[in-house]
């Protein structure tokens, strides 16, 4: 925090400032401490954010920008033949999931929105899910928590879908969000829409107002990545005045970390000997150098069972979509390696 600056602000914006900062006043050891409140914030407190944005994602804004490019023409390396195809490092079949963050434009990000915000902005959303039900390649059905929608699901079978990794968990255990205030008004205003084939989820009202995912289970990185960015450009094309965006940062998302592309690709993989302590930490002192993060495969913070984890890349901002799955590739690649070398340690 730079006192001059705060110094200039309006009271107003003073408070705004102070507003966006909450999770991390309150819990010091959060690594980002901070959260947007409203798409416009990346632009009204700029000096704050780049600054935020520089130091995290460890890139030069005076001189870079983020740019949004899902083609996978002329990316640098993609192998020969276009494909990414997990078989030629010498792996079966493994669970490979991307994910994105939207928010739409006309709303405030979900920290300072009020209840009947959360309610109104799923009302909204049942268009954009009744066009994805009624598509043969997606179908399926939306589940709500909020309390008489006509959607709802009661705790016997939300939990259940918990269990199943289709909706996510509660959010008002989670003190950082709490904070943030981004998981007030519990559960209204919340609910998962998920296709036939439960591989593909829509998570509405968690961290952001959508967290769109792919998952599959095969060999091919090509088509969960393919699949989600025909159901992004689906879903952005019936949202009333779009989804939040920045000409400098790409995908506007309330926690600066996921800004860029809100993408997260993985691939769970089994590394017996670099987790043969039954702790991931030896894979996370490999994986690190490489960019690439390590998790339990039911998220962050959960245990390694059986030596699989979930591997991604750390990169989110100025670096392209299909870069980030393209370096998951590479990264796998690599990491099979360190894992073949460590049985002989």
């Amino acid at each position: 925090m730079d006192k001059k600056y705060y110094d200039s602000l309006s009271e107003n914006d003073k408070l705004r400032l102070l507003t966006i900062c909450l999770s991390g006043v309150e819990s010091p050891d959060s690594a980002m401490g901070c959260y947007a409140m409203h798409p416009n914030d990346y632009k009204d407190f700029k000096p704050f954010f780049q600054k935020a944005l520089s130091q995290y994602h460890k890139v030069d804004l005076s001189v870079n920008s983020h740019k949004t490019n899902w083609d996978f023409k002329g990316a640098k390396g993609l192998p020969e033949d276009g494909k990414l195809d997990m078989t030629a490092l010498g792996l079966e079949k493994v669970s490979m999931r991307v994910r994105t963050g939207r928010n739409l434009q006309k709303f405030p990000l979900p920290g300072s929105m009020t209840k009947d915000e959360r309610i109104k902005m799923e009302q909204e959303m049942k268009k954009v899910f009744d066009v994805l039900i009624a598509d043969k390649n997606y179908g399926g059905k939306y589940v709500s928590i909020t309390p008489n929608h006509p959607n709802f699901i009661n705790k016997e079978e939300y939990d259940s879908l918990v269990k199943q990794h289709i909706m996510f968990k509660d959010m008002s255990a989670d003190k950082y969000l709490l904070a943030a205030g981004i998981a007030q008004d519990w559960p209204h205003g919340r609910g998962c829409y998920y296709s036939e084939d439960k591989g593909f989820i829509i998570w509405l009202g968690e961290e952001d107002h959508l967290r769109i995912m792919c998952m599959k289970t095969g060999t091919m990185l090509n088509e969960v990545f393919d699949r989600l960015k025909t159901a992004v450009d689906v879903v952005e094309k019936q949202i009333d005045g779009g989804c939040a965006k920045s000409d400098e940062y790409g995908v506007i998302t309330s926690c600066p970390t996921n800004m860029g592309t809100g993408m997260r690709a993985s691939v769970h993989v089994k590394l017996p000997n670099l987790c043969k302590d039954g702790t991931e930490a030896k894979a996370v002192e490999v994986c690190k150098p490489m960019g690439l993060s390590v998790r339990g495969t039911g998220g962050e913070h959960t245990p390694i069972v059986g030596g699989v984890v979930d591997i991604s890349p750390s990169a989110r901002f100025c670096i392209s979509e299909a870069e980030i799955v393209i370096k998951l590739y590479h990264g796998i690649k690599d990491l099979m390696v360190k894992e073949k070398a460590a049985a002989a340690q």
